[in-house]
Protein backbone atom coordinates (compact mmCIF):
# COMPACT_ATOMS: atom_id res chain seq x y z
CA UNK A 1 0.00 0.00 0.00
CA UNK A 2 1.41 3.44 -1.00
CA UNK A 3 1.78 5.67 1.98
CA UNK A 4 1.38 9.32 2.19
CA UNK A 5 4.27 11.53 3.61
CA UNK A 6 3.43 13.33 6.57
CA UNK A 7 3.80 17.25 6.33
CA UNK A 8 5.48 18.30 9.95
CA UNK A 9 4.52 21.51 10.74
CA UNK A 10 7.18 24.29 11.44
CA UNK A 11 6.80 27.89 10.86
CA UNK A 12 9.63 27.67 8.50
CA UNK A 13 7.93 25.03 6.41
CA UNK A 14 4.17 23.76 6.45
CA UNK A 15 3.29 23.52 2.68
CA UNK A 16 -0.48 22.90 3.84
CA UNK A 17 -0.30 26.73 5.33
CA UNK A 18 0.64 28.78 2.08
CA UNK A 19 -2.25 28.66 0.42
CA UNK A 20 -3.08 24.35 0.00
CA UNK A 21 -5.36 23.14 2.21
CA UNK A 22 -5.74 19.41 3.15
CA UNK A 23 -7.36 17.32 1.14
CA UNK A 24 -10.42 16.19 3.66
CA UNK A 25 -14.06 14.77 2.34
CA UNK A 26 -17.14 15.55 4.19
CA UNK A 27 -18.87 12.06 5.77
CA UNK A 28 -21.98 14.12 6.46
CA UNK A 29 -24.19 16.29 3.85
CA UNK A 30 -23.27 19.41 2.45
CA UNK A 31 -22.05 20.15 -0.90
CA UNK A 32 -18.62 19.24 -0.50
CA UNK A 33 -17.55 15.23 -1.68
CA UNK A 34 -18.89 12.65 0.09
CA UNK A 35 -16.64 9.46 0.48
CA UNK A 36 -18.24 6.35 2.31
CA UNK A 37 -16.30 6.03 5.19
CA UNK A 38 -16.33 2.23 5.46
CA UNK A 39 -14.27 2.12 1.66
CA UNK A 40 -11.86 4.35 3.57
CA UNK A 41 -11.73 3.43 7.27
CA UNK A 42 -8.62 1.29 6.47
CA UNK A 43 -6.57 3.79 4.46
CA UNK A 44 -6.25 6.43 7.64
CA UNK A 45 -2.85 7.11 8.05
CA UNK A 46 -1.10 9.87 9.86
CA UNK A 47 -0.85 13.11 7.24
CA UNK A 48 0.33 16.24 9.10
CA UNK A 49 2.26 16.35 12.40
CA UNK A 50 2.20 19.46 14.79
CA UNK A 51 5.11 19.76 17.10
CA UNK A 52 4.64 23.07 19.52
CA UNK A 53 7.31 25.88 18.30
CA UNK A 54 6.29 28.12 21.42
CA UNK A 55 8.41 25.45 24.02
CA UNK A 56 11.95 26.62 24.84
CA UNK A 57 14.88 24.32 23.61
CA UNK A 58 15.35 21.68 26.16
CA UNK A 59 11.99 21.88 27.79
CA UNK A 60 10.05 18.32 27.24
CA UNK A 61 7.01 19.34 24.99
CA UNK A 62 3.31 19.44 27.41
CA UNK A 63 1.33 16.40 26.75
CA UNK A 64 -2.56 16.74 24.90
CA UNK A 65 -5.26 16.36 28.08
CA UNK A 66 -8.37 16.73 25.79
CA UNK A 67 -9.23 16.62 22.01
CA UNK A 68 -12.74 18.41 20.88
CA UNK A 69 -14.27 19.80 17.91
CA UNK A 70 -16.59 22.89 17.15
CA UNK A 71 -20.27 21.73 15.54
CA UNK A 72 -19.02 22.07 12.26
CA UNK A 73 -15.75 20.35 12.03
CA UNK A 74 -13.58 23.02 11.25
CA UNK A 75 -11.86 23.77 14.60
CA UNK A 76 -10.37 21.63 16.51
CA UNK A 77 -9.50 22.33 20.75
CA UNK A 78 -6.42 20.64 22.70
CA UNK A 79 -5.65 21.17 26.26
CA UNK A 80 -2.53 20.47 27.17
CA UNK A 81 -0.56 20.04 30.21
CA UNK A 82 1.12 23.39 30.76
CA UNK A 83 -2.50 24.90 30.91
CA UNK A 84 -2.59 26.18 27.53
CA UNK A 85 -5.33 25.40 25.03
CA UNK A 86 -4.37 25.85 20.88
CA UNK A 87 -7.08 25.96 18.31
CA UNK A 88 -6.02 23.99 14.99
CA UNK A 89 -8.22 25.06 11.40
CA UNK A 90 -8.72 21.78 10.49
CA UNK A 91 -9.81 22.17 6.97
CA UNK A 92 -6.49 24.60 5.77
CA UNK A 93 -4.34 21.89 8.11
CA UNK A 94 -2.68 24.44 10.17
CA UNK A 95 -2.20 26.14 13.88
CA UNK A 96 -4.75 28.99 14.68
CA UNK A 97 -4.32 30.41 17.72
CA UNK A 98 -3.00 29.49 21.64
CA UNK A 99 -5.11 30.70 24.68
CA UNK A 100 -3.34 30.86 28.81
CA UNK A 101 -4.84 29.96 31.54
CA UNK A 102 -2.56 30.05 33.90
CA UNK A 103 -3.72 30.93 36.98
CA UNK A 104 -6.68 28.43 36.80
CA UNK A 105 -4.92 25.59 34.63
CA UNK A 106 -7.07 23.49 32.07
CA UNK A 107 -8.56 20.43 31.21
CA UNK A 108 -11.52 18.64 29.70
CA UNK A 109 -12.06 21.19 27.05
CA UNK A 110 -15.07 21.52 25.46
CA UNK A 111 -16.85 23.43 22.59
CA UNK A 112 -20.15 24.90 23.63
CA UNK A 113 -22.70 25.25 20.05
CA UNK A 114 -21.06 28.33 19.38
CA UNK A 115 -17.66 27.64 17.90
CA UNK A 116 -16.35 31.05 19.70
CA UNK A 117 -16.88 29.60 23.18
CA UNK A 118 -15.96 26.74 24.90
CA UNK A 119 -15.89 25.46 28.82
CA UNK A 120 -13.01 23.59 30.37
CA UNK A 121 -12.28 22.62 33.83
CA UNK A 122 -9.49 24.34 36.24
CA UNK A 123 -6.50 21.87 37.55
CA UNK A 124 -5.94 24.85 40.21
CA UNK A 125 -7.17 27.84 42.50
CA UNK A 126 -10.41 25.99 43.12
CA UNK A 127 -12.61 23.12 41.00
CA UNK A 128 -15.36 25.69 39.03
CA UNK A 129 -15.77 24.97 35.32
CA UNK A 130 -14.76 28.23 33.14
CA UNK A 131 -16.80 30.11 30.17
CA UNK A 132 -14.75 31.26 27.86
CA UNK A 133 -14.68 33.65 24.74
CA UNK A 134 -11.75 32.23 22.70
CA UNK A 135 -12.22 35.51 20.14
CA UNK A 136 -10.52 37.88 22.85
CA UNK A 137 -9.79 35.30 25.61
CA UNK A 138 -12.58 36.85 28.02
CA UNK A 139 -14.57 35.15 30.90
CA UNK A 140 -18.08 34.98 30.15
CA UNK A 141 -19.20 33.21 33.57
CA UNK A 142 -17.98 30.69 36.16
CA UNK A 143 -20.01 27.06 37.21
CA UNK A 144 -19.08 27.32 40.72
CA UNK A 145 -20.12 24.66 43.23
CA UNK A 146 -17.61 21.51 42.85
CA UNK A 147 -15.46 20.85 46.16
CA UNK A 148 -12.98 18.16 44.54
CA UNK A 149 -11.19 17.75 40.71
CA UNK A 150 -13.67 17.69 37.73
CA UNK A 151 -13.46 14.70 36.15
CA UNK A 152 -15.74 14.35 32.95
CA UNK A 153 -17.46 17.52 31.41
CA UNK A 154 -20.73 16.14 28.97
CA UNK A 155 -22.37 19.26 26.24
CA UNK A 156 -25.97 18.43 25.27
CA UNK A 157 -26.03 18.13 21.74
CA UNK A 158 -28.65 20.72 20.72
CA UNK A 159 -29.09 22.84 23.53
CA UNK A 160 -26.46 24.91 26.16
CA UNK A 161 -26.84 22.05 28.86
CA UNK A 162 -24.15 20.65 30.21
CA UNK A 163 -22.86 17.59 32.74
CA UNK A 164 -19.90 18.09 34.80
CA UNK A 165 -18.99 15.01 36.88
CA UNK A 166 -16.59 15.17 39.93
CA UNK A 167 -14.41 13.47 42.44
CA UNK A 168 -16.87 15.24 45.19
CA UNK A 169 -19.30 12.65 44.66
CA UNK A 170 -21.34 14.56 42.62
CA UNK A 171 -23.03 15.12 39.18
CA UNK A 172 -24.12 18.62 38.50
CA UNK A 173 -26.66 19.86 35.46
CA UNK A 174 -25.98 23.23 34.24
CA UNK A 175 -27.25 26.09 31.76
CA UNK A 176 -24.55 28.09 29.69
CA UNK A 177 -26.72 30.84 30.16
CA UNK A 178 -26.72 31.15 34.02
CA UNK A 179 -24.30 30.72 36.54
CA UNK A 180 -26.23 28.66 38.65
CA UNK A 181 -26.44 24.58 39.10
CA UNK A 182 -29.82 23.77 37.31
CA UNK A 183 -29.83 19.95 39.04
CA UNK A 184 -27.13 17.89 41.18
CA UNK A 185 -27.02 14.16 41.74
CA UNK A 186 -25.52 12.57 44.63
CA UNK A 187 -23.43 9.41 43.20
CA UNK A 188 -20.68 6.95 44.69
CA UNK A 189 -17.72 8.28 42.44
CA UNK A 190 -19.16 9.41 39.21
CA UNK A 191 -16.66 9.87 36.80
CA UNK A 192 -17.40 9.97 33.26
CA UNK A 193 -21.12 11.57 31.93
CA UNK A 194 -22.19 11.37 28.47
CA UNK A 195 -25.71 12.28 26.39
CA UNK A 196 -27.17 10.01 23.76
CA UNK A 197 -27.71 11.97 20.52
CA UNK A 198 -31.48 12.58 21.04
CA UNK A 199 -30.40 14.38 24.26
CA UNK A 200 -33.06 12.86 26.39
CA UNK A 201 -31.33 10.33 27.92
CA UNK A 202 -28.06 10.77 29.61
CA UNK A 203 -25.69 8.02 31.19
CA UNK A 204 -23.24 8.02 34.33
CA UNK A 205 -20.50 6.09 34.34
CA UNK A 206 -19.58 4.86 38.37
CA UNK A 207 -16.39 2.64 38.50
CA UNK A 208 -16.26 2.14 41.50
CA UNK A 209 -19.90 0.65 41.86
CA UNK A 210 -19.14 -1.08 38.01
CA UNK A 211 -22.15 0.61 37.07
CA UNK A 212 -23.50 2.91 34.10
CA UNK A 213 -26.57 4.42 35.39
CA UNK A 214 -29.04 5.90 32.75
CA UNK A 215 -31.67 8.47 33.27
CA UNK A 216 -34.34 10.37 31.35
CA UNK A 217 -32.89 14.05 30.87
CA UNK A 218 -36.34 15.62 31.77
CA UNK A 219 -36.55 13.67 35.04
CA UNK A 220 -33.21 13.05 36.84
CA UNK A 221 -33.90 13.94 39.62
CA UNK A 222 -36.34 10.37 39.61
CA UNK A 223 -33.96 7.01 40.35
CA UNK A 224 -32.10 5.63 36.93
CA UNK A 225 -34.68 4.33 34.49
CA UNK A 226 -31.91 1.16 33.82
CA UNK A 227 -28.70 0.32 35.18
CA UNK A 228 -25.58 -1.31 33.24
CA UNK A 229 -23.92 -4.09 35.56
CA UNK A 230 -20.40 -4.00 33.59
CA UNK A 231 -19.45 -6.62 36.56
CA UNK A 232 -22.04 -8.83 35.63
CA UNK A 233 -21.49 -8.42 31.69
CA UNK A 234 -18.05 -8.60 31.39
CA UNK A 235 -16.43 -10.33 34.33
CA UNK A 236 -15.22 -13.39 32.99
CA UNK A 237 -13.46 -11.59 30.40
CA UNK A 238 -12.03 -8.50 32.02
CA UNK A 239 -11.36 -8.66 35.80
CA UNK A 240 -9.02 -5.75 35.99
CA UNK A 241 -11.19 -3.05 34.75
CA UNK A 242 -14.68 -3.94 36.07
CA UNK A 243 -14.74 -1.57 39.07
CA UNK A 244 -11.66 0.85 37.60
CA UNK A 245 -9.54 2.20 35.35
CA UNK A 246 -12.66 3.59 33.04
CA UNK A 247 -11.29 6.16 30.49
CA UNK A 248 -14.45 6.91 28.03
CA UNK A 249 -18.06 7.05 28.23
CA UNK A 250 -19.74 7.70 24.86
CA UNK A 251 -23.10 6.55 22.63
CA UNK A 252 -23.16 5.76 19.21
CA UNK A 253 -24.74 8.35 16.64
CA UNK A 254 -27.70 5.94 16.12
CA UNK A 255 -28.09 5.85 19.65
CA UNK A 256 -27.86 1.58 19.75
CA UNK A 257 -24.85 1.26 21.49
CA UNK A 258 -22.71 2.39 24.49
CA UNK A 259 -18.91 2.15 24.73
CA UNK A 260 -16.80 2.06 27.93
CA UNK A 261 -13.32 2.79 27.27
CA UNK A 262 -11.01 1.48 29.70
CA UNK A 263 -7.02 1.41 29.97
CA UNK A 264 -6.94 -2.47 29.73
CA UNK A 265 -6.54 -4.97 27.21
CA UNK A 266 -10.32 -3.91 25.77
CA UNK A 267 -13.17 -2.22 25.48
CA UNK A 268 -17.12 -2.40 26.58
CA UNK A 269 -19.43 -2.27 23.62
CA UNK A 270 -22.63 -2.37 25.16
CA UNK A 271 -26.41 -2.58 23.87
CA UNK A 272 -27.62 0.84 24.87
CA UNK A 273 -31.10 -0.17 25.28
CA UNK A 274 -30.64 -3.89 26.55
CA UNK A 275 -27.85 -3.14 28.64
CA UNK A 276 -25.96 -6.27 27.42
CA UNK A 277 -22.67 -6.94 26.27
CA UNK A 278 -21.87 -6.89 22.63
CA UNK A 279 -18.83 -7.14 22.47
CA UNK A 280 -15.41 -6.67 24.29
CA UNK A 281 -13.27 -5.13 21.80
CA UNK A 282 -9.47 -6.70 22.89
CA UNK A 283 -6.11 -4.43 22.62
CA UNK A 284 -3.70 -6.41 22.03
CA UNK A 285 -0.80 -4.47 23.52
CA UNK A 286 -3.26 -2.59 26.04
CA UNK A 287 -3.99 0.35 26.99
CA UNK A 288 -2.37 3.88 26.75
CA UNK A 289 0.05 5.42 29.64
CA UNK A 290 -2.34 7.36 30.63
CA UNK A 291 -4.42 7.43 34.05
CA UNK A 292 -8.11 6.84 33.96
CA UNK A 293 -10.69 9.45 34.26
CA UNK A 294 -10.98 10.68 38.07
CA UNK A 295 -7.74 8.31 39.23
CA UNK A 296 -4.99 10.76 38.73
CA UNK A 297 -3.56 11.71 41.74
CA UNK A 298 -0.74 14.20 42.55
CA UNK A 299 1.85 11.56 43.03
CA UNK A 300 1.13 10.35 39.53
CA UNK A 301 1.50 13.94 37.59
CA UNK A 302 5.30 14.09 39.69
CA UNK A 303 6.41 10.97 38.68
CA UNK A 304 5.86 11.38 34.48
CA UNK A 305 3.38 10.22 31.95
CA UNK A 306 1.41 7.50 33.81
CA UNK A 307 -0.27 10.69 35.93
CA UNK A 308 -1.31 12.60 33.27
CA UNK A 309 -5.10 12.63 32.50
CA UNK A 310 -6.74 12.05 29.38
CA UNK A 311 -10.42 13.34 27.97
CA UNK A 312 -10.29 9.60 25.94
CA UNK A 313 -8.37 7.73 23.69
CA UNK A 314 -11.61 5.67 22.25
CA UNK A 315 -13.93 6.92 20.29
CA UNK A 316 -17.11 6.08 17.39
CA UNK A 317 -16.70 7.21 14.09
CA UNK A 318 -20.09 8.94 13.35
CA UNK A 319 -21.41 6.46 11.56
CA UNK A 320 -21.64 4.42 14.56
CA UNK A 321 -20.31 1.16 12.88
CA UNK A 322 -16.44 1.45 13.49
CA UNK A 323 -14.94 2.21 17.22
CA UNK A 324 -11.10 3.50 16.91
CA UNK A 325 -9.20 3.54 19.95
CA UNK A 326 -5.22 4.87 20.52
CA UNK A 327 -2.85 2.41 22.10
CA UNK A 328 0.90 2.33 22.83
CA UNK A 329 1.81 2.37 19.36
CA UNK A 330 -0.90 2.23 16.39
CA UNK A 331 -4.42 3.10 15.87
CA UNK A 332 -6.85 0.47 16.43
CA UNK A 333 -10.34 0.14 14.50
CA UNK A 334 -13.02 -2.77 14.93
CA UNK A 335 -15.91 -3.08 12.98
CA UNK A 336 -19.21 -3.34 15.36
CA UNK A 337 -21.14 -5.24 12.43
CA UNK A 338 -18.73 -8.72 12.71
CA UNK A 339 -19.77 -11.01 14.66
CA UNK A 340 -18.26 -11.49 18.35
CA UNK A 341 -19.20 -15.29 18.36
CA UNK A 342 -20.03 -16.69 21.84
CA UNK A 343 -16.72 -15.11 22.85
CA UNK A 344 -17.73 -11.41 22.77
CA UNK A 345 -13.86 -11.01 21.89
CA UNK A 346 -13.56 -8.98 18.71
CA UNK A 347 -10.12 -8.71 17.56
CA UNK A 348 -8.97 -5.15 15.93
CA UNK A 349 -10.40 -5.59 12.07
CA UNK A 350 -7.67 -2.55 11.12
CA UNK A 351 -3.97 -1.32 12.24
CA UNK A 352 -3.53 1.69 11.64
CA UNK A 353 -0.05 1.67 11.82
CA UNK A 354 1.64 4.52 13.58
CA UNK A 355 4.71 4.63 16.12
CA UNK A 356 3.83 7.61 18.25
CA UNK A 357 1.37 6.50 21.62
CA UNK A 358 -2.21 7.45 20.30
CA UNK A 359 -3.28 8.56 24.08
CA UNK A 360 -5.79 10.93 23.35
CA UNK A 361 -7.92 10.24 20.39
CA UNK A 362 -11.35 12.14 18.47
CA UNK A 363 -13.32 11.97 15.38
CA UNK A 364 -14.58 14.70 13.40
CA UNK A 365 -18.13 15.00 13.39
CA UNK A 366 -18.51 15.54 10.05
CA UNK A 367 -15.58 15.09 8.29
CA UNK A 368 -13.29 11.73 7.49
CA UNK A 369 -10.76 12.72 9.40
CA UNK A 370 -9.70 12.23 12.84
CA UNK A 371 -6.33 13.56 15.53
CA UNK A 372 -4.82 11.77 17.66
CA UNK A 373 -1.50 12.96 20.15
CA UNK A 374 0.69 12.28 23.68
CA UNK A 375 2.77 15.48 23.43
CA UNK A 376 2.10 16.04 19.60
CA UNK A 377 -0.27 16.51 17.81
CA UNK A 378 -1.42 14.07 14.41
CA UNK A 379 -3.97 14.50 11.93
CA UNK A 380 -5.44 11.31 10.25
CA UNK A 381 -6.54 11.70 6.64
CA UNK A 382 -7.43 8.71 4.23
CA UNK A 383 -4.67 7.72 1.91
CA UNK A 384 -5.94 8.59 -1.33
CA UNK A 385 -3.14 6.47 -3.06
CA UNK A 386 -4.26 3.14 -1.41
Amino acid sequence: MASTPMDIDHPEFSSVSNGSTLNIQRTLGGNAPVSNLTDVISTFRPTKLFRREDIKEGRPQPYILSLDYDDEGQLLMTSSSDETLQIYNVKEGRYDKTLLSKKYGVKLAKFTHTSSSIIYASTKQNDAIRYLATHDNSFIRYFEGHEAPVTCLAVHPGSDNFISCSRDNTVRLWDTQTKNCQGQLFLNNPSLAAYDPSGTVFAIGCPSSGTVLLYDARNYDKAPFATVDIIEQCRRLDSQCLVKGWTKLEFSNDGKSLLVGTQGNGHFLLDAFEGTLKAYLRKPMGGTRRTASGEASAAGAQSGSSGIESSGECCFAPDGRYVLSGSKKDVLVWDTLKSAGESKVLEPTWTLPDKREAAVLAFNPRYNFFASGDQELLFWLPDPHA
